[in-house]
């Protein structure tokens, strides 16, 4: 089984997105049986806390559903636990090397980097285009998907 964790910096809108987009691509395809995909942050912010309404709302908007996430903060032993561990942005990539050390952080990769796009997926708490983010986000997870299959 294939485990992948998905990291942002609270875990109520992008790598909760990318969990359940990645999930929904995995039914859809029979797969769920070779994949455990999981979601967490890299701060303690928002600990405890459902999916951000608006990220919910996009989901919802193409048939995903994402009912009983409560964020949760990345821990050492996941890194020992997840085959893959995805950030949205460089931000992140930056908390995971001060808090676990540079040589955690080289198992980390970003979730562009499996797009033809590499980069960032900016925050969408603050730039307000949830839309954008579910399409960068869908771009990566099939991209990644491409790579393991």
């Amino acid at each position: 089984m294939i485990k992948i964790l998905f990291v942002c910096h609270g875990n109520i809108c992008r790598s909760p997105m990318a969990e359940y987009i990645l999930k929904d691509m995995v039914r859809k395809n029979g797969l769920e049986d070779k994949f455990y995909i999981e979601s967490a942050a890299t701060s303690y912010e928002e600990i405890g806390n459902p999916v951000y309404p608006p990220a919910r709302a996009e989901l919802a908007k193409h048939g995903i559903g994402c009912r009983g996430h409560a964020a949760r903060k990345l821990v050492k032993a996941d890194f020992e636990e997840f085959d893959y561990l995805i950030a949205m942005e460089e931000y992140n990539l930056r908390n995971i090397r001060r808090e676990f050390g540079e040589a955690l952080a080289k198992k980390v990769s970003l979730l562009l980097d499996y797009t033809d796009m590499p980069g960032d997926i900016d925050d969408p708490w603050y730039t307000g285009s949830f839309d954008v983010t579910y399409n960068e986000i869908v771009m990566g997870c099939e991209g990644f998907l491409a790579t393991i299959e």
